[in-house]
């Protein structure tokens, strides 16, 4: 989705969002994926919505990833964790959390499409739990790497950053 082609649209995408990130960066994980699912769904678009606002979460974890890469000079590792701690393959994470890793990496090398199959499937197939742990895993992500710029004064998108700041 482009800005340009419906601001309004836009807007509302990044309030929302603003408004999930604000509220998991305060802890409040379950009101971050409800202000998500439980305010797009009530749309007439609610799934399209949805799938716009959380590849526009992983679109932008993308441009920080690569601002954190110094642009692609420098490798970024992703890993998993289970809850004890242990890193786990990517493979053997949980179903929603895979979904996440493999449209965040489809993002991260460019490939759009691939990431929107993601999430196309995701909402198609995963039960509303699912889906909950994916929007909430891209609201950590975006969460995390905005801080890790700001620590390092690198660019955070300006809607990210007032979401922070509230």
């Amino acid at each position: 989705m482009h800005p340009q082609q419906d601001p309004d649209r836009w807007s509302r995408l990044t309030a929302v969002a603003g408004e999930a990130l604000a509220a998991a960066s305060a802890g409040e994980d379950a009101v971050a994926v409800d202000l998500v699912t439980g305010y797009l769904s009530g749309s007439p678009e609610g799934d399209e919505e949805i799938s716009e606002l959380v590849l526009l979460l992983f679109a932008e974890c993308s441009g920080m990833v690569s601002e954190l890469g110094s642009g692609g000079a420098t490798p970024v590792k992703m890993q998993v964790f289970d809850e004890d701690g242990q890193e786990v393959p990517i493979d053997d994470a949980d179903p929603p959390v895979r979904t996440a890793i493999r449209t965040l990496l489809a993002e991260v090398h460019g490939d759009q499409e691939a990431a929107a199959e993601q999430i196309e499937i995701a909402l198609a197939n995963g039960a509303p739990q699912e889906l909950a742990t994916v929007v909430l895993q891209a609201l950590r992500w975006t969460l995390k790497l905005a801080v890790e710029c700001r620590t390092r004064d690198l660019p955070v998108p300006p809607w990210i950053a007032t979401s922070l700041e509230e």
